[in-house]
């Protein structure tokens, strides 16, 4: 707090004391009273929380529109498998998640570390624990930089699987393992490639596909379309990462503009502001985004 807003903070016993400038004093202690009062609200802050908060307080006096702390923090996913909370830590993730609560198909777009992934999932647990779909359904291309499944050891299954270790390690940070290996046993949760997705209708599921900037057109259109009654899909991508072949257009980067003015809906954009993971993630998503910029325009001279 001191090293964000340029303020002096003491404590004596129960007491916090706030010395500095008249206006980062006043936003210092509507820092503190909101927390006490999140708090209160039976939410455990962690340091790393402080310092969404704070970034959301220089946020909002950068735009004029205020903030509020209590409503950013306590708009949580629960998770009552592990008895938590998974808490929207910038205010892009608060509509994404509101985006995903109103519409039946949404569409994260944005770089590594911002989340999309992680929510998405926290969604899905949420519907199928209050009964709103019967079965989670977890996609991801199998396409990486410079490998060829062929080469790799084992059946098909053995190939695939480590493409879709990371939604597994999403899954298992919200859901106690032997749980989720029960669930994935019975069918209820399929983590899947999205090949795997042909020629079926999924009804009363939630759906998500990961890694989608690296889908062709007609990968991405055959999803789409897979849509059954009462289900939802989250579409999750980063289109700055494609790892396609050369001259294959992304999937992800088409549906954007072809279901722009859809109804029903809902593109979500992320930007290196919303990220968090370690904070020297957000320093090099910038990094490579002013390198990219400089590479396209000494190109253009």
């Amino acid at each position: 707090m001191e090293n964000a807003l340029g303020v002096d903070v003491s404590l004596r016993g129960n007491k916090v004391f706030i010395e500095g400038e008249e206006k980062a004093v006043e936003k210092a202690e509507k820092l503190v009273r909101e927390l006490h009062d999140i708090i209160a609200g039976g939410y455990s802050v962690r340091p790393e929380d402080i310092r969404f908060a704070l970034k959301t307080i220089e946020e909002s006096s950068e735009s004029g529109a205020p903030v509020s702390l209590k409503e950013l923090f306590l708009n949580t996913v629960p998770l009552s498998f592990k008895k938590r909370f998974i808490v929207p830590r910038s205010e892009t993730q608060r509509q994404y998640i509101e985006a995903i609560k109103q519409y039946d198909m949404v569409i994260g777009i944005g770089p590594a570390g911002t989340g999309k992934t992680y929510l998405a999932m926290a969604m899905a647990i949420n519907a199928f624990l209050k009964k709103e779909v019967s079965r989670i359904i977890l996609a991801r291309p199998a396409v990486e930089a410079g490998e060829k499944l062929g080469f790799l050891p084992g059946d098909i299954y053995e190939k695939v699987n480590p493409y879709l270790r990371p939604l597994y390690d999403a899954l298992f940070d919200m859901m106690e393992a032997e749980k989720a290996h029960k669930l994935i046993e019975r069918g209820i949760i399929e983590i899947a490639p999205l090949a795997f997705m042909r020629g079926r209708t999924l009804n009363d599921s939630f759906i998500i596909l990961d890694e989608a900037q690296n889908t062709t057109t007609e990968q991405m259109k055959m999803y789409l379309t897979r849509l059954g009654f009462n289900s939802k899909t989250v579409i999750t991508g980063d289109i700055t990462q494609i790892d396609l072949p050369a001259g294959k257009t992304s999937g992800l980067i088409e549906a954007q503009k072809v279901l722009r003015d859809v109804k029903g809906v809902s593109i979500i954009y992320f930007t290196e502001r919303d990220v968090v993971r370690h904070k020297l993630v957000q320093e090099i998503v910038r990094a490579y985004e002013r390198f990219e910029r400089q590479t396209k325009g000494q190109e253009r001279q």
